[in-house]
């Protein structure tokens, strides 16, 4: 498995951060995707821009803690939890992901990848904060 972790700081408290975080219903923050299509309260499906998906299964929800889930799409399946944690200056997360691929020539390029979308999530999640 890749693993690809991301630690970022927030200058709001935990409860903001995590209501952007888990609200599937309100997504547009998301520069990466078109649609979240919600399954049940523990399933959802995310569609990119260009309409490529990937299921979620969530594991762990405690408000204001961790936010775990498993996911799953035709190139890759694996886990992510998020963090969230008080500090002095509002709010400290931490996005890790853990990803299988399904073909082994992905393994070249997953772990840049991970990051890649990492640090736009990160950049999208400051913007919607911003706003607030």
């Amino acid at each position: 498995m890749k693993i690809s972790r991301v630690t970022a700081q927030f200058p709001c408290d935990c409860k903001t951060v995590w209501d952007i975080v888990t609200d599937n219903e309100n997504f547009e923050w998301r520069s990466d995707l078109s649609k979240i299509e919600i399954i049940d309260e523990n399933r959802f499906d995310e569609y990119t821009r260009d309409k490529f998906v990937t299921h979620f299964r969530i594991t762990a929800k405690e408000p204001y803690r961790e936010y775990r889930f498993d996911m799953e799409n035709q190139n890759m399946r694996g886990h992510w939890s998020g963090i969230f944690e008080s500090c002095d200056d509002g709010t400290q997360i931490t996005f890790t992901e853990q990803v299988q691929v399904k073909n082994p020539i992905m393994n070249l390029f997953v772990k840049g990848y991970l990051k890649k979308q990492q640090v736009g999530y990160i950049a999208d999640l400051r913007k919607a904060i911003a706003k607030l």
